[in-house]
């Protein structure tokens, strides 16, 4: 019986470790006053505004370098359709222009870092 306590506490302590381990669920909360959605391999929040749209990329927390990265963005709104390219800018993917960004704004982005996919996500803005 005792081996069987001891064998229940084990198996506790490696749930918890890897719930540790995989981060907190603050990791998903918006720093720059966009919307965030989590990819499979990276999370992105995007920052859209009539006159800018914004894209940043984080790794479980951590600030994914856009230096090799862009991203293709489709803005749907309505029967309009706008296609703008992101390019790194500091810290950031980033395209500056004249955009419609209304609230139920449907926005597709397909995301790639150094030549390989990080994935197609997708936002309704707010």
């Amino acid at each position: 019986m005792k081996t069987f306590g001891t064998l229940i506490a084990a198996a506790a302590l490696l749930v918890g470790g890897h719930a540790l381990a995989a981060g907190n669920a603050d990791d998903h909360k918006p720093l720059f006053g966009g919307l965030v959605v989590e990819g499979k391999q990276a999370d992105f929040e995007l920052v859209a505004k009539p006159e800018v749209i914004q894209l940043y990329l984080r790794d479980h927390g951590k600030a994914i370098s856009p230096a090799k990265a862009s991203a293709k963005v489709t803005l749907l709104s309505g029967s309009d359709k706008q296609e703008v390219t992101l390019v790194a800018a500091g810290d950031k993917l980033e395209a500056k222009g004249s955009f419609k960004v209304a609230a139920g704004t449907k926005v597709v982005a397909v995301v790639t870092n150094d030549g390989k996919s990080l994935g197609t996500v997708r936002f309704t803005l707010k």
